[in-house]
């Protein structure tokens, strides 16, 4: 897909309030989102200093390093949905956070797609089929852009 058909989907997103959704996720779905990560991929945990000693789910969500994150994730994803109108501004975001992965934090890219599949499939049991169709373009969209932000990068 390219940037300018995701502008068209954003657009129609926000018209059907789906990606408003998104911005109106609680701190129970950023909790879930990653414990479901950390559950069902522990490696991804491995990224983490203060993560890897969390066992259960509980110490997760109780977690503020969890929420933090998860916080921060889902502002990013927020971030890039608002500018999806502008392939400037959103590759003026998507190129740092992956060069960054990349370069300083060393998270391997698979990484990025486990954390956007898990999110669909909450959004699914949440909002059901339409909206996680509908988010895994954009999904898709972010994705693709952080892996060539990972070439690029020389990873």
């Amino acid at each position: 897909m390219k940037l300018h058909q995701c502008q068209c989907l954003s657009a129609q997103l926000m018209r059907e309030k789906k990606v408003s959704q998104l911005s109106c996720i609680s701190l129970p779905f950023l909790l879930q989102t990653h414990c479901r990560m950390f559950t069902e991929h522990p490696d991804t945990k491995s990224y983490f200093t203060h993560f890897k000693g969390m066992g259960t789910a509980e110490e997760m969500e109780q977690s503020d390093q969890v929420r933090s994150h998860g916080k921060r994730v889902l502002t990013t994803i927020n971030d890039l949905v608002q500018h999806l109108d502008s392939t400037d501004a959103f590759l003026g975001i998507v190129n740092p956070l992956g060069k960054k992965h990349a370069m300083q934090l060393k998270v391997d890219p698979k990484n990025f797609r486990i954390i956007c599949d898990i999110i669909l499939q909450l959004m699914e049991e949440k909002y059901g089929g339409d909206c996680k169709a509908s988010f895994e373009k954009v999904t898709n969209e972010i994705c693709t852009r952080l892996n060539n932000a990972y070439k690029e990068a020389g990873w």
